[in-house]
């Protein structure tokens, strides 16, 4: 395994990916070029760039990419939100739950790397 699999915030960043393709399947077909994709697009963002950062030769690249995956969590938690406005699922909690276990493992692997 290479070292970003190893890393927790990268595992649980999987587990989110999953669960956002199986709530995205419920979505009504009129919104897979919208707020589907845009969802997956998001989702598939945050282990990606926790990946590609943890490539990079420098802490100072990694937390760069750590930034930017944290960014795309935070429009996951935005997009979820918009979907259960919009009735296309109605328990949330889940997803949120795991979104905000993500945002705490992505901040404490910067503050880490920040402190090196």
């Amino acid at each position: 395994m290479r070292k970003h699999q190893e890393l927790r915030v990268w595992q649980q960043a999987m587990d989110l990916v999953e669960q956002i393709y199986q709530i995205t399947s419920l979505f009504p077909d009129d919104e897979r070029f919208g707020l589907t994709s845009q969802m997956r697009r998001a989702a598939v963002s945050i282990p990606s760039n926790i990946s590609e950062g943890a490539a990079r030769g420098s802490d100072k690249d990694f937390i760069r990419f750590l930034f930017i995956a944290r960014g795309s969590l935070s429009e996951i938690e935005t997009q979820l939100l918009i979907a259960q406005r919009l009735s296309y699922i109605q328990d949330v909690s889940i997803t949120i739950e795991l979104i905000h276990k993500v945002s705490g493992l992505l901040g404490g692997l910067i503050r880490n790397l920040q402190s090196r």
